[in-house]
């Protein structure tokens, strides 16, 4: 499949996807004779992590690190899997308070949207 494809299955823009291979975080792409480049399921499929990765809110150069780790040539070793493992906990810690900050911010807003709401049934009641 062609890049415009790749983009649409990936929910990565074409720009994106030419970034993350120029960065090295994607893996080389077949082209074709013509020299467009040919994406397969694999492709896809990682340009999904990236772009998960990158939706959680890890950060570029941590991103980074764990494509980097994944495309060594020894990335079956399990020193390459501890450093992706580590990046992943990290990354998870700092989500989950993330997510704590949004509930309560939540919670905020619903308290506030109570107590408009009340105000305007008794003006308007």
């Amino acid at each position: 499949m062609r890049i415009n494809e790749a983009s649409a299955r990936s929910g990565l823009t074409q720009d994106t996807i030419r970034f993350y291979e120029k960065s090295g975080m994607l893996a080389p792409i077949r082209r074709d004779a013509r020299g467009w480049r040919v994406f397969n399921a694999d492709d896809i499929n990682w340009l999904t992590t990236l772009e998960r990765l990158r939706t959680t809110g890890m950060p570029l150069d941590d991103v980074k690190r764990f494509a980097m780790s994944a495309h060594a040539p020894n990335r079956d070793a399990a020193e390459e899997r501890a450093k992706r493992l580590a990046l992943l906990e990290k990354h998870a810690v700092t989500l989950a308070h993330r997510q704590a900050e949004l509930e309560a911010c939540k919670h905020f807003l619903d308290h506030k949207i109570g107590i408009y709401r009340t105000s305007l049934e008794v003006t308007h009641g």
